[in-house]
């Protein structure tokens, strides 16, 4: 049964000119695992990857409900399966099955997660 559905959108800027000032944001928001890959990443793929992965996880909160404030950045991981499809996993929400799409453009990041209880 579907339990949430949440979007987001952000803009790519925003996100590199926060990890300008800060650059532990990286660490912030993303899982160890998701930090090796944003790493071998180019340059121009980082700002798209982190902004996408940022989208994600706010789109979580929004679909469980929960905001991302009360689940943490670093409880939500995506990572792809071998054709490229993104997956979620979220510690503590087991029970769920999430269904997530994530598309960026030259300006702006944008992923929508549906929370299935299952």
């Amino acid at each position: 049964m579907i339990t949430g559905i949440g979007i987001d959108i952000i803009e790519i800027e925003r996100i590199t000119k926060s990890i300008k000032r800060n650059p532990r944001m990286i660490q912030r928001i993303l899982t160890e695992q998701e930090e090796e890959k944003y790493y071998s990443l180019s340059e121009t793929r980082k700002k798209e990857y982190v902004a996408g992965r940022f989208a994600v996880k706010e789109a979580t909160g929004k679909a469980l409900g929960t905001g991302v404030g009360k689940i943490g950045f670093r409880c939500i991981h995506v990572e792809n399966d071998a054709s490229g499809k993104p997956m979620l996993r979220v510690e503590g929400w087991e029970e769920f099955r999430f269904h997530v799409s994530i598309s960026h453009s030259e300006h702006y990041a944008v992923a929508n997660v549906i929370a299935e209880q299952t």
